[in-house]
């Protein structure tokens, strides 16, 4: 992968960004995916957000050999501590990174004044996609689009947000599975659910030998059970 050949999930983030918009690209690594975009005409400007000093280095390099220092500024700091709401950002992106850690990210910039509600959010979990949909409910965010890709035999789940006016109250089976992706099932979200099944089936199998009381869990993995069952038949 690079700037002129993103990765499958990455050039699928890119395809959901607003034409025209500001990018803030946050743990940006490389800057690819902001470089991509001001190379292909598809946005105005970006900012390329990273705390780890090595990816800094590299995306100020890469961002320097292609002369693209007038579009894309590159910062260093926290999650959103790169932004200021004078920078006029309608596009964030939190790609390749666990839906835990993606929430904590939101949950400081929310706190700490970095979001002014007008940005589109564009989120790419590796994992705890549910817990970062709680997160967009309880902060009045709904999720515009989905999407689901499999590559190099992992798949990743895609959720866009925009800020709304009133919460939007999403079901038990809606944060699990996402409700745009409910709508339309393909054969990535069936194979992904399937797999997960698998294995919730045989850590409930292995509990029901446990000599402790894991009458809690097994609740609790049974109930998902149930609901996969029922998304996917």
């Amino acid at each position: 992968m690079d700037y002129t050949h993103l990765s499958k999930r990455l050039h699928r983030v890119g395809e959901f960004v607003p034409e025209g918009s500001i990018l803030a690209d946050i743990g940006s690594d490389h800057a690819y995916l902001p470089a991509y975009l001001v190379l292909n005409k598809r946005i105005k400007s970006a900012i390329a957000g990273e705390v780890v000093e090595g990816p800094f280095q590299s995306a100020k390099n890469l961002v320097a050999e292609l002369n693209l220092t007038s579009s894309i500024q590159v910062r260093k700091g926290d999650g959103l501590d790169v932004l200021n709401l004078a920078d006029e950002v309608d596009a964030i992106s939190i790609c390749g990174m666990g839906g835990t850690l993606i929430k904590d990210i939101l949950d400081r910039g929310y706190k700490n004044n970095r979001l002014s509600g007008n940005e589109v959010l564009l989120l790419q979990p590796n994992v705890g996609e549910k817990t970062l949909r709680t997160w967009l409910m309880d902060h009045s965010y709904i999720i515009i689009e989905e999407d689901i890709v499999r590559e190099n035999e992992k798949t990743y789940e895609i959720i866009i947000a925009k800020k709304a006016e009133e919460i939007e109250i999403l079901s038990e089976k809606e944060l699990m599975f996402g409700p745009k992706l409910l709508n339309e099932p393909n054969d990535i979200f069936k194979n992904k659910w399937c797999h997960e099944l698998k294995q919730l089936e045989n850590i409930s199998k292995q509990l029901e030998k446990s000599s402790q009381d894991v009458s809690k869990n097994q609740t609790e993995i049974n109930k998902k059970i149930a609901l996969i069952k029922e998304v996917i038949g």
